[in-house]
């Protein structure tokens, strides 16, 4: 039986493969994370270009600085999301600051209020798209297709208390989102660069 803080075999062995160079190592890690990186960098700065750009940089980042993830601290999965959390916060920062300077656009105080709001957004999107099926499915069919927990409950196959405890439990670490460390910071892991 595995220790209860060691990291998962999987992110060990892809950090190894990853330091040895394994060209195919990447190749698995995009094709694992890809869709969580470019969504992450999406939902903070609302930009395809500039998501597909944050998305090639976290990738080359990895490739380029595979020890720089500490199996130790936490999930691969995790590590990834901070770091492309925290290079797409970085982004925003830079293009805002730079429209402030260029066009007198805003305060720093709307730009920091933007980078918190992206944040929450990002951190939601992440702990969704984390969490277990079930309460991911009860979540999506109660928000986005607008049912009542009866009908959630019918949905899915489920006593009523079950959808109840799905969605409470669904809605309770949605709710963690807005507990995020300050602006900037990872969404769940220290030292992402």
């Amino acid at each position: 039986m595995a220790k209860k803080d060691a990291p998962p075999r999987w992110d060990r062995k892809m950090q190894q493969r990853l330091a040895r160079g394994e060209a195919a190592a990447l190749g698995e890690l995009y094709d694992r994370f890809s869709s969580l990186v470019h969504g992450l960098a999406h939902r903070v700065l609302e930009d395809e270009r500039a998501a597909d750009g944050i998305t090639r940089e976290v990738f080359a980042h990895l490739w380029q600085h595979p020890e720089s993830y500490d199996p130790r601290q936490g999930p691969l999965r995790s590590w990834v999301a901070a770091l492309t959390h925290r290079l797409a916060v970085q982004r925003l920062r830079a293009d805002e600051t730079a429209a402030l300077v260029e066009g007198g656009r805003g305060t720093s105080e709307e730009l920091e209020h933007k980078v918190r709001h992206a944040s929450v957004a990002a951190r939601a999107d992440y702990i969704v798209q984390s969490m277990p099926a079930p309460l991911r499915a009860a979540l999506e069919l109660a928000y986005f297709q607008r049912r009542d927990y009866r009908q959630t409950a019918a949905d899915l196959g489920v006593t009523e208390d079950e959808a109840r405890r799905r969605l409470r439990l669904g809605l309770q670490l949605l709710s963690t989102a807005h507990d995020a460390t300050p602006p900037g910071s990872p969404p769940e892991y220290g030292g992402a660069v």
